[in-house]
């Protein structure tokens, strides 16, 4: 049970640059323009959002732990610890990977370059299982256990989509798995329409969905990362499409495991006083001791 865990938060955060809905506080407008959105202070006392993550995968038995960042942003670094390896965090180890903005394009290749760069970075996993997840998600302590405990070769948590807590039209456009009878993973589909969201219901109407989170054997993974061509639309290199070419490539190789439960999403301004709200209901014993 590898306690490897992987963070993405590389990207430029563009929707959180743009002005909420509702009115904030000066620091967390602040956070917002010059941070990482998982450095903001959403948390008591200005804690920002990715101790929480860390927090809950602490908690699941992770240990080794690599956070992706951009080249431009030292938000991260300034609050976990300088070194590229070896930074002690309430019994975590923290390294880096940088992933760099190619000098023709204006912001990162995507979360599959993302997650390349970071088992690059750690030559010593080779062979091993790692965890990958969003920093601006919020994955419980329970999904993240799952996966570490996880006997598959490869796994993700499938989420319930009904039990996910935002506005209908938000989960409407969210990735549906296409599964096979004994439940493997055979495809997800991206911006899925109705058609295709029913395709991927379970006898008893249960749709699941991806949020990016996923348990994966570096060598099965890696050449689908390396490969993975660039969306038509976003040109990024996503990692679920890449997920998607490995299991097709390798039917069978990737187990998923059902949840019902809300994940937390800090994509945008106007998620920062949900987020706010649910970490002062959840988190009211927050203790790294």
């Amino acid at each position: 049970m590898e306690p490897n865990l992987v963070i993405l938060a590389a990207g430029i955060s563009s929707r959180m640059k743009k002005a909420a809905g509702v009115p904030l506080d000066p620091a967390l407008v602040r956070d917002a323009a010059l941070k990482a959105k998982s450095m903001i202070g959403v948390g008591e006392g200005g804690r920002p959002f990715l101790e929480y993550l860390l927090y809950n995968a602490r908690r699941a038995g992770y240990q080794d732990v690599v956070i992706v960042v951009g080249e431009h942003d030292f938000s991260i670094r300034d609050h976990y610890g300088p070194r590229d390896r070896g930074n002690v965090f309430h019994g975590l180890m923290i390294s880096y990977a940088v992933q760099l903005i190619p000098p023709w394009r204006t912001q990162p290749l995507g979360t599959a370059d993302a997650l390349l760069q970071g088992i690059c970075a750690r030559p010593d996993w080779e062979g091993e299982r790692v965890t990958v997840v969003n920093s601006d998600n919020l994955y419980s302590e329970s999904a993240l256990r799952l996966l570490r405990e996880s006997p598959a070769e490869c796994s993700m948590i499938d989420y319930d989509r009904s039990a996910l807590e935002f506005p209908p039209e938000r989960v409407e456009h969210y990735a549906v798995l296409r599964k096979a009878p004994d439940g493997s993973l055979r495809d997800i589909v991206e911006k899925p329409t109705p058609g295709k969201i029913e395709e991927c219901s379970g006898p008893d109407g249960r749709v699941g969905v991806s949020m990016n989170i996923f348990r994966l054997r570096t060598q099965l993974i890696r050449p689908y990362l390396e490969t993975v061509p660039l969306h038509p639309v976003r040109q990024e290199k996503e990692l679920p499409t890449a997920v998607s070419m490995m299991v097709k490539a390798h039917p069978g190789c990737l187990a998923t495991i059902p949840r019902a439960e809300h994940v937390p999403d800090l994509s945008g301004r106007d998620d920062i006083a949900s987020v706010q709200a649910y970490l002062l209901r959840e988190f009211k014993d927050f203790s790294w001791s």
